[in-house]
Parts: structure tokens; C-alpha cells; sequence
């Protein structure tokens, strides 16, 4: 019987590690941005926004990081009231302001495609405010936790065009309502709690600071049996030794579940080679739909328990991504014949028609498992029909060269996306896609190996 209900408990506690990872990674980068700040971006208090001064590169430790824009991130603290925000008018140039609650929804989006480009104010506001509005803002967004994220990306096109863009930057500004800041912070987690634990202690403490809507909050009240509803005091700073056990068990579990998934893609075909693209992987938020999104059913994940794994999954290979029709991503991890791409080998992708979008589209490299930018000496991360010098051949067509040493052909060398010396994962990245993208017609073309 005492067997049967600790294996009751681990696989409790898979669960919770699969509903509760996108919350504690999110708060956990929050929380260095604050601190440390990541890659180019300095660290930054709340409500002030933090820009990149130049394009991501190897240095830039964040998963999956693009380097197509240049990054403003704000992590706003609405706990003392709403927040005034002004964009600048950017003259038609892509960019987006992305909002993202501390569970990783995004709920809403200002920008080209969702608000078009010119100047403007907006007022953020946080649960439950029901305030006057004051004369002069476009619209209120409606935040669903008192932290927020905000990921703003202006298109750059290179390093001549980083001046634009830093002049736009500088006129993103955040102001309290009332002119007086109120930062209330980031709960912390009790310090006494054992390191293997502290998963679930931050998961326990950052849940009920940040709670989620009522139908989610049904599903975490079966967490009861693992502590994760405790109050006050940590019940993990001296837990029972059996619950210990089910926690690193079922934490073990639920990381080798999201993991497997991220690996095995999130929607690609069954034909060797192919690109694992996904329109929909961002579509697991079901209730918090504002400015500049799309609420249709179309849009939101029908199974809400499926819609777990898949924000565990997005969170873990793409944190603060984009809903499908902002951008999308697609990845792949083989080459025509199903072997892993490496690299020590040399490969080819053809193009035979530019990828069907509104914006702009790109290749970067990543290495695995970390899914970071690659230092290479070219100083090149990623390639696209921005990218200045490409050689398409007299069809129209464009092949990139993938490989660890640059080609000696100068033709091919000037379509070269440098990659490291072990196994990589390149992502093709779609700024509005058109309609063949997010209907699945469009089929991305297999990276095939060559000169072996």
C-alpha cells in the first residue's frame, strides 16, 4: 500500500514539475535581468527597460536568443498601480512589444502587425485594478499577474542600421501612474530549504504570489499531497524523507518528459529531415487574451491539460517566444537521411523560393543542448534576405552552406552560416509568415549533407 502511494506521489510530482516550469523559469530569468542583466542587455530594475546596444551573439546565454532584432525587455512590477507606457513612432520598421505573465502566457502584443507603427501611449494595468483612464491612451492592456515581461524586438539590419534603431529605444518609456514607483518585487523562496528541493520550494512561493486563472487553479489544487498549497513556513526545509524521495523522483520524471519533447520537436513531419514547425506552439494560453492578439478557437489549445506540456515545452526551447501569426519558428536537428546534424560534416539548404512572409525571414545557429548563439570567426549567427552579399543562383534560387569551416568557393562562402564542432540545431525564423506557413502548405526544405 506505502509503495503504491509514493508511486502516486512521484508521478504527482512529474506533473507538478511539468505545470510549474514555465512559472520558475520565468520568474527565475525575471529575476536575473534584475539582478545581473543576460548577454547584451544590463541589469535593470522593474519598470525600466533594459536595451541591447548591439545584435545577440555568443556571449548572449539565453535559449534560443534571435539575432534579427535588437531586444528592449522591461520586467514591470504592477503591484503599486499601472504603468504608462510610450512607443515611439518607428516609420513603418518592424518591431513588437510582447507582454508575458509570469506563467509564460503572452496576452498581448504593440507593434506593427497588432497596433501598426506610430507613436503612442498605452496604460498596463494589474488584476483586479478598476481605475479611471487618463485622456490621451490608445488602450488599457490588462496584465494577468502583478510581474509582467515585456519583450520588445525592433528589426536591425546590420550594424549601419543600429543608430535607428538605438534612437527608437531610447523613447520606449514606462511611467507610474500616480509618478510615484512602487516596486514590491519578487517573493523569496525560504532559505533553509535543501537544493534538491528548491524547485518546488519556488514553485510553492511564486504559485500563490502569482496565482493563475480559476480554471488552472482547479488543476494545481491536486498538488495538495506534495506540500505545493502549504502556507507560511516551507514544508520542505525539514520534509519527510519519503516525500523528499517522490519530489526528486518525480522532478527527474517531468524534466526527462519536457525534454524528450522539446528534442523530438513540437509538430514536424515524419519524413527524415524535416523541420519541426509549429504555428501553434505558443497557443496554450486559454484565458487571458488581449491587445494585439487573436482570440478564436483557432488559436488556443483545445485539451487544457495537453496545454501544460505545451507551455513546458515552449518555455524550455524558446522562452518569451511569439504567437504563430507574430512570427514563426521552426527547427531541425537532421539532415535528409535522418542523421544528426554535426559538425564535422558539411551541408547544403536550398531554397527554391524565399520563405512566404509579410516581414523578413532568417537562419540562426544554435549548439545543443544549451540552444545558445555559436562563436565562430566570421562573426556571423545568422543569414536571411536581409543579410547583405547573398549569391542566389540564375533560377532565383538560394542555397546556405552549413558547416564548421567557411567554403573556399567565394560564391559559397558568401551564403555561409558557420557552425560548430559538435551537434547543432538551426532555426528558421518567419517575421509575420504568410498564410501557406500557418496552414502547413508551405514545406520547408531538408538541410542535405555534402562533400562527404
Amino acid at each position: 500500500m506505502g509503495e503504491s502511494r509514493d508511486a502516486d506521489l512521484v508521478d504527482l510530482a512529474a506533473e507538478a514539475y511539468i505545470y510549474g516550469y514555465p512559472l520558475v523559469y520565468d520568474l527565475s530569468m525575471v529575476g536575473t535581468s534584475l539582478r545581473d542583466g543576460f548577454g547584451a542587455l544590463a541589469a535593470a530594475p522593474f519598470n525600466r527597460f533594459a536595451h541591447s546596444e548591439h545584435l545577440a551573439d555568443h556571449r548572449t546565454e539565453f535559449v534560443s536568443v534571435n539575432n534579427d532584432t535588437l531586444y528592449s525587455i522591461a520586467q514591470l512590477d504592477l503591484s503599486g498601480g499601472p504603468l504608462r507606457l510610450h512607443v515611439p513612432d518607428t516609420g513603418g520598421a518592424y518591431y513588437v512589444l510582447q507582454f508575458v505573465d509570469a506563467w509564460t502566457n503572452n496576452f498581448a502584443y504593440v507593434g506593427r502587425r497588432a497596433t501598426g507603427t506610430g507613436e503612442g501611449d498605452w496604460l498596463i494595468v494589474p488584476p483586479g485594478w478598476s481605475g479611471s483612464v487618463p485622456d490621451g491612451v490608445r488602450g488599457v492592456i490588462d496584465a494577468p499577474t502583478a510581474v509582467v515581461t515585456v519583450a520588445g524586438r525592433n528589426a536591425c539590419d546590420g550594424p549601419g542600421d543600429l543608430p535607428r534603431v538605438r534612437a527608437l529605444q531610447e523613447q520606449l518609456t514606462l511611467t507610474p501612474l500616480d509618478g510615484r514607483p512602487h516596486r514590491t518585487g519578487l517573493p523569496t523562496p525560504e532559505p533553509g530549504v535543501p537544493e534538491e528541493l528548491r524547485f518546488f520550494e519556488e514553485l510553492r512561493v511564486w504559485m500563490a504570489d502569482f496565482p493563475p486563472s480559476p480554471a488552472d487553479q482547479a488543476y494545481q489544487d491536486r498538488f495538495q499531497p506534495l506540500g505545493l498549497l502549504e502556507e507560511g513556513p516551507s514544508p520542505y526545509a525539514a520534509a519527510d524523507p519519503a516525500l523528499v524521495g517522490a519530489l526528486t523522483k518525480g522532478l527527474e520524471r517531468g524534466r526527462a518528459r519536457v525534454e524528450g519533447v522539446s528534442r523530438a520537436g513540437t509538430g514536424g513531419g515524419a519524413r527524415p529531415g524535416s523541420w519541426n514547425t509549429n504555428p501553434h506552439l505558443f497557443d496554450y494560453n486559454l484565458d487571458h487574451l488581449g491587445v494585439g492578439t487573436i482570440d478564436s478557437p483557432e488559436w488556443r489549445i483545445a485539451d487544457r491539460e495537453a496545454s501544460y506540456l505545451a507551455r513546458a515545452v515552449a518555455a524550455r526551447i524558446g522562452l518569451w517566444g511569439n504567437h504563430g501569426y507574430e512570427a514563426v519558428y521552426a527547427q531541425t536537428f537532421q539532415d535528409s537521411e535522418g542523421r544528426q546534424l554535426n559538425g564535422a560534416h558539411s551541408y547544403a539548404l536550398r531554397f527554391p523560393e524565399p520563405p512566404p512572409v509579410e516581414s523578413f525571414w532568417s537562419v540562426t545557429m544554435y549548439d545543443t543542448p544549451d540552444y545558445y548563439l555559436v562563436d565562430n570567426p566570421a562573426g556571423r549567427y545568422s543569414i536571411g534576405d536581409r543579410t547583405p552579399g547573398l549569391v542566389h543562383a540564375d533560377d532565383g534560387s538560394l542555397t546556405l552552406y552549413l558547416s564548421r569551416e567557411r567554403p573556399a568557393d567565394p560564391a559559397r562562402a558568401a551564403n555561409w552560416l558557420p557552425a560548430p564542432a559538435g551537434d547543432f540545431r538551426p532555426m528558421l525564423r518567419l517575421y509575420t509568415p504568410g498564410a501557406a506557413v500557418l496552414d502547413g502548405s508551405y514545406e520547408i526544405p531538408a538541410v542535405e549533407r555534402v562533400g562527404d
